[in-house]
């Protein structure tokens, strides 16, 4: 029997997460944006406005819509979003800067297009690979398939990667790699099928690392932090002081001393180092276990969905946050390396915090139907 009713515990989670990443922001935003814009308030409006409001209203539109719709247009959907990536490059509609083409402009407002790439990109392979696994009803049928499967796998992850490549946003191809990862065998595949796609994403991964140097020198510097302190460990090294700055309650909120100009990317993808700062071990520890229970939570309306299609898209999205906010996380206390991804719900920028309103849209309506 259906409830028609959300997962209660799963959105109260999901709002403190909303509610704490806009309390942290307010409070490590308000010095940058006076010195910039002469009053406080700038960042944390401008996140309100232009991510968590439209965010919500997109979420509670993906909330309403019937999941057979998203299963239906999946393809559509995606292809969509492909050619808004693929806009990046074209002068005078994708932003350049910082040595990478990753936005398009509206007007006076950008958006990041890879962002919404992470939801797209979860129901177009959950409705493809639920398909495989309905319709391979017996075991030869299956394995049959399944190399067919693979093969147009991995031909899906090589056009994802040109595109993600050469903007260049590998962090976000990574991440899309670990949920693939993940949704592939959660669909009931054979094991030596993750191997060989694992293989496939360490080489890769190596050779990204032999073109550009950059990214060999940030591994070394996860090895060293007394490598380049002042150079490519140096934000590691901040990050790692705030943390320890912090203690065990924190120095107090908005007292962070990271954020006078110490750490860079502190509304970024540094915004955990700083709240830990400011909040300790024990905000940092209350802001982790929101995640955790998010994550548990959203297990348990995957494990209870009622089709294979609702089971793989929970799984992506649970993967997607889990993965986006360890990776963050870890890199700020020192066990990853640096790889700028933003953590979901906090860091500063609409286009990553609209996505995840979408996905978390997406949770509550199938958990109606559990």
């Amino acid at each position: 029997m259906r409830s028609k009713k959300s997962d209660y515990p799963l959105a109260v989670s999901l709002f403190l997460l909303i509610f704490a990443g806009i309390f942290i922001l307010a409070s490590v935003s308000a010095v940058l944006s006076q010195e910039k814009f002469g009053y406080p308030t700038y960042y944390l409006v401008h996140q309100i406005v232009y991510g968590v409001i439209i965010g919500l209203v997109l979420g509670f539109i993906a909330f309403k819509i019937p999941m057979d719709f998203f299963r239906k247009w999946a393809l559509l959907i995606f292809v969509m979003n492909l050619v808004l990536v693929a806009l990046v490059f074209i002068p005078k509609i994708g932003i350049h800067s910082g040595g990478a083409s990753r936005w398009l402009a509206f007007g006076s407002m950008s958006f990041q297009p890879a962002e919404l790439l992470k939801i797209t990109f979860i129901i177009y392979l959950a409705a493809w690979l639920a398909a495989f696994a309905e319709k391979a009803d017996s075991r030869k049928k299956k394995e049959k398939k399944s190399n067919v499967i693979l093969g147009a796998f991995l031909v899906i992850m090589a056009c994802l990667s040109a595109l993600l490549i050469a903007q260049p946003n590998v962090g976000t191809l990574g991440i899309l790699f670990g949920i693939a990862l993940l949704m592939y065998f959660g669909s009931g595949n054979p094991i030596w099928h993750l191997g060989l796609i694992a293989g496939i994403g360490f080489a890769t991964l190596a050779i990204l690392i032999r073109i550009a140097p950059y990214r060999l020198q940030r591994f070394l510097v996860f090895a060293n932090p007394d490598l380049d302190p002042l150079g490519m460990g140096y934000q590691m090294k901040q990050a790692l002081i705030a943390v320890g700055s912090g203690g065990i309650v924190g120095v107090g909120l908005g007292l962070s001393r990271q954020k006078f100009g110490f750490l860079p990317q502190s509304l970024g993808d540094s915004i955990f180092a700083i709240f830990a700062e400011e909040a300790g071990f024990i905000g940092a520890l209350i802001l982790i276990s929101l995640f955790l229970f998010f994550i548990w939570r959203g297990i348990s309306v995957s494990k209870n969905s009622t089709d294979k299609f609702s089971q793989l898209v929970c799984l992506g999205i649970i993967s997607w946050i889990g993965f986006q906010a360890f990776v963050n996380i870890g890199a700020m206390i020192g066990i990853l390396p640096l790889t700028g991804i933003p953590l979901p719900f906090v860091s500063y920028g609409g286009s990553h915090v609209i996505a995840e309103l979408i996905g978390a849209g997406l949770l509550l309506n199938i958990s109606k139907n559990t």
